[in-house]
């Protein structure tokens, strides 16, 4: 079958607003272009001849939509990214300890590939909180990246930006890579989660919520939203953590600012 990666005006506002209407994410028209590219591959797999073809086939499968938004979703992270945002945790966490906490819940909102959810096992792992009741919910809305997450499996360069006493205790070898430690694999409970669709199915509460650098894929409504759902998850006092490049500025919220990009409850 011929595949044509020409998308006409009309067909890609369809996929602007199926997009949107799945998970809140507002595509460009400077998109455009790259999503042609990206889905070319699942127009192949659901032989279908065009892009207008397989929106049409979207309509009528839903569980396509999954693989539609694994294929646009981006997901750049790194190991201790923004390690400001870190660090405020980890003096949260050690300060708790000395108070007699022996309970930690963690949420990496947009976890992607899962280098946050195990930077922040790490640190859990330096400061003894492991030995207590430890836990960190790492969600995302593409399969593929929580699949690299479950794994947490990196090559070279990826684990570059972990200092090197933390890489040389929780990092291994595994064939021409290196996976994270066991231990802390442990910690990370992985689950798909849409965050433009709350309310969401856990209970909380949680001590910090990272929701960094996602909420710039976000309009207005869809962002005061997300932000009203991980303020009641939060504990009295627990932590919110947005991008060094986001801000809470014009939407309501009861946060008080702790540091750029980290508020507390």
């Amino acid at each position: 079958m011929t595949v044509t990666h020409d998308l006409s005006a009309a067909d890609y506002q369809r996929l602007v607003d199926l997009v949107y209407e799945c998970c809140g994410i507002r595509l460009g028209p400077d998109k455009q272009t790259l999503v042609s590219t990206r889905l070319a591959t699942r127009l192949r797999i659901r032989q279908c001849g065009d892009l207008g073809a397989y929106l049409d086939l979207i309509a009528r499968d839903h569980a396509e939509q999954v693989h539609l938004l694994d294929a646009i979703t981006t997901n750049t992270t790194s190991f201790f990214r923004e390690a400001a945002a870190l660090n405020a945790v980890d003096q949260e966490v050690r300060a708790m300890l000395q108070k007699g906490g022996r309970r930690f819940r963690f949420w990496s909102a947009a976890a992607s590939l899962g280098m946050e959810a195990y930077s922040l096992a790490m640190l859990l792992g330096e400061s003894g909180a492991i030995a207590h009741d430890c836990a960190i919910l790492a969600t995302d809305i593409s399969t593929r990246a929580l699949d690299a997450c479950r794994a947490g499996i990196y090559d070279t360069e990826a684990v570059a930006p972990i200092p090197d006493d933390l890489r040389q205790r929780w990092i291994k070898p595994a064939g021409k890579k290196w996976q994270v430690d066991e231990r802390l694999r442990r910690l990370v409970t992985v689950n798909r989660l849409n965050l433009a669709k709350p309310p969401f199915p856990m209970r909380g509460p949680f001590d910090a919520i990272f929701c960094r650098n996602v909420m710039i894929y976000f309009d207005r409504p869809v962002r005061q939203q997300l932000v009203a759902a991980c303020h009641q998850l939060l504990r009295p006092g627990g932590l919110f953590l947005i991008g060094a490049a986001e801000s809470l500025h014009g939407l309501d919220h009861s946060f008080d600012t702790v540091r750029p990009a980290v508020y507390r409850k």
